[in-house]
């Protein structure tokens, strides 16, 4: 909730009881209050969240529902008054009705706040942009039709020079209504009414859209990172900003027909398609078979990224490191980006952000690894056990140095943007608050990838404790 917010709210309950108020003294003290919920609800709408909420409409029926009984009273003013005990009992609950309305609304714009993303902490100023990549090598397994090759779309956030490009560039999509089609996808995929999610729909971020890249006398880090299963491109905002602030370039995909909704350049919306498994041998095929397109997609996109780097004149001509490219995904995306680093070895490094690492038994890869793990669990002990002994067996499988951090307080969707937009309940998005979350998991990620990339000597074991317990393979 907002500052005008709680203003609004203030002066609403201040009105809902105003028939309750001695007649001398009422129309004065619903004067003063309705003026300061109008200018809280002017000032709310026009600076600091860009229109009017869904969240506000109890507020408003609770002004009304308090006012009516005022306004019939003053209609009545000098006529023959009536027996008094019933409209008493009327107006009393009236103005009980109202409070409750005022508090209902007060209740939603503090569980489902506007989105306001941490302010970047590092050296560089924050760009992004988006792209599509077609890969004719590969057909759509999603689709029937022979001549459908994958297609996947990235954003890309990355070090930019300041001042360049067009500011507070949009979330959930290159324009405000892209933004909506992928939250209409979100919420349908969750079986969730539209309109939670509005305030997600309209956020704005820090990064300016299509920066010019910045200048650097070394070539950047390249992350490309593939969100959970039916997750969007820019559901780790947060995390992608900070890391380009501090001098990464991440690729975030979406999946098509895997994410909720993905929007091609050309506008056609390609709806998610992922089904119920019908038992745990369906659930194993399907999820082998998920990660499998997801790695590929992964693969692609550090493909067409290396190209870009190397292509004389373009936007990150130069600017991109081949030498030092990471595999990194939540849930699903971290198992995949630890298949698609065991089949590409120019990753160098991988983040599994709270992903199931399955069928790691199978898999032999290099590169350092790091996992971070909801200290809050699953709730159910022989899954939990389960993940446990699936990441023991990752850190086992890498032959870089691998380390498992398990973070307290922390949920599934604690590692993502939710905590910023979803209610506060612990079992959605932990207990650790709606910012520290975000900023755990970044400060976490830059710790491991510094050592892993820039400081091969450093001990990731050492960098890695202060963001929870942590377990370290040699």
């Amino acid at each position: 909730m907002t500052w005008p917010e709680a203003v609004l709210v203030g002066a609403a309950a201040v009105l809902a009881p105003v028939v309750l108020i001695p007649e001398r003294h009422r129309a004065r003290a619903a004067l003063a209050a309705g003026a300061v919920a109008l200018a809280a609800a002017t000032a709310t709408a026009a600076a600091v969240v860009g229109g009017p909420r869904w969240q506000w409409i109890p507020v408003a029926a609770g002004v009304a529902l308090a006012l009516a009984p005022v306004l019939w009273r003053t209609r009545r003013r000098g006529r023959a008054e009536g027996p008094r005990r019933g409209a008493r009992a009327l107006e009393l609950t009236a103005a009980a009705s109202a409070l409750g309305l005022v508090a209902a609304g007060g209740l939603a714009m503090w569980a489902l706040p506007t989105v306001h993303f941490p302010e970047p902490t590092g050296g560089y100023a924050v760009g992004t942009t988006t792209v599509q990549w077609e890969d004719r090598e590969r057909d759509e397994t999603w689709t029937s039709d022979p001549g459908d090759h994958r297609t996947v779309v990235a954003q890309l956030w990355y070090p930019a020079e300041p001042g360049t490009g067009t500011g507070s560039a949009p979330y959930l999509g290159r324009t405000a209504g892209e933004a909506r089609v992928v939250t209409d996808g979100i919420a349908t995929s969750f079986g969730l009414p539209v309109f939670l999610l509005s305030d997600a729909a309209r956020a704005r971020t820090h990064a300016a859209a299509d920066a010019e890249p910045a200048h650097s006398t070394e070539p950047f880090p390249v992350v490309v990172f593939s969100p959970g299963l039916g997750g969007v491109r820019g559901q780790n905002t947060a995390w992608a900003q900070e890391l380009a602030s501090h001098g990464y370039v991440v690729a975030a995909l979406d999946h098509p027909y895997d994410s909720a909704a993905v929007v091609l350049d050309d506008g056609t919306v390609l709806r998610g398609r992922l089904s119920v498994p019908d038992g745990p041998e369906e659930e194993d095929r399907l999820v082998t078979e998920w990660t499998s397109v997801r790695a590929g997609d992964m693969r692609l996109a550090l493909t067409r990224l290396l190209d870009a780097g190397a292509e004389p004149g373009g936007p990150f001509a130069g600017r991109l490191d081949p030498d030092r490219a990471v595999a990194a995904g939540h849930s699903l995306g971290g198992a995949a980006a630890v298949h698609a680093a065991a089949g590409d070895h120019r990753f160098g490094a991988v983040i599994d952000i709270d992903g199931f690492p399955h069928g790691v038994d199978e898999l032999t890869f290099p590169q350092p690894l790091l996992v971070l793990v909801a200290g809050a669990g699953t709730g159910n002990a022989d899954n939990d056990a389960r993940y446990a002994g699936a990441v023991r067996a990752a850190l086992t499988a890498g032959g870089g140095p691998g380390c498992a951090v398990t973070v307290d307080g922390a949920a599934h969707l604690s590692f993502t943007d939710a905590p910023l937009y979803l209610p506060p309940v612990p079992s959605i998005i932990g207990s650790a608050g709606r910012t520290r979350p975000l900023t755990t998991t970044a400060d976490a990620s830059l710790a491991f990838l510094d050592a892993a990339l820039r400081d091969p000597a450093a001990d990731p074991n050492a960098a890695l404790a202060p963001f929870g317990s942590t377990e370290c393979s040699p």
